[in-house]
């Protein structure tokens, strides 16, 4: 169901967040507290508010945030949402089994090494540019993977959001 901006802006603080919540995998939280900023000039402007309100959130918050987000190439496909299940459909990562299997190791060692799921915003991305990228982010220190992770989520957020919105 798409929406218009102006339309989201003058909506009901409830009825704002009902319609933005998958902007953020099980985080409503955060189109919640930046309802009061309304009206948005732009999707980028919403989007800006509320990266800001996560960047401000307590390290706990944007800790959950990130687990909120489902492992690439997950077993546990009924945990996914209809956003996260529909991009990793796009982003083909079932296809080639092998390659399955090395993004599930990956992801593994992943969450071993910096407590949480590997993030990125898959859309436009070929498979072996996914398996790259987590191989390139691996070794990483984790509070750089924090920081990484949380625009990656901004990044998944817009293109939700702009999916969301009509277009003229």
């Amino acid at each position: 169901m798409s929406i218009t901006l102006e339309t989201l802006n003058h909506l009901p603080e409830a009825q704002f967040v009902s319609h933005l919540e998958g902007l953020y995998e099980h985080s409503s939280w955060i189109v919640r507290d930046i309802a009061i900023q309304r009206p948005f000039a732009s999707s980028d402007a919403l989007i800006d508010a509320a990266q800001a309100h996560i960047r401000q959130a307590p390290t706990r918050a944007q800790h959950e945030l990130i687990c909120a987000h489902p492992e690439l190439g997950s077993r546990q496909l009924a945990r996914l949402s209809a956003a996260s299940q529909s991009e990793q459909r796009n982003a083909r990562l079932a296809e080639d089994e092998t390659r399955l299997e090395q993004l599930r190791t990956l992801n593994e060692a992943y969450r071993q090494r910096h407590g949480f799921p590997f993030v990125v915003a898959v859309a436009g991305m070929t498979p072996e540019a996914i398996v790259s990228t987590l191989e390139t982010r691996l070794p990483r220190d984790s509070d750089s993977e924090i920081n990484e992770s949380l625009i990656q989520i901004g990044h998944i957020a817009h293109q939700r959001l702009i999916r969301l919105l009509e277009t003229d």
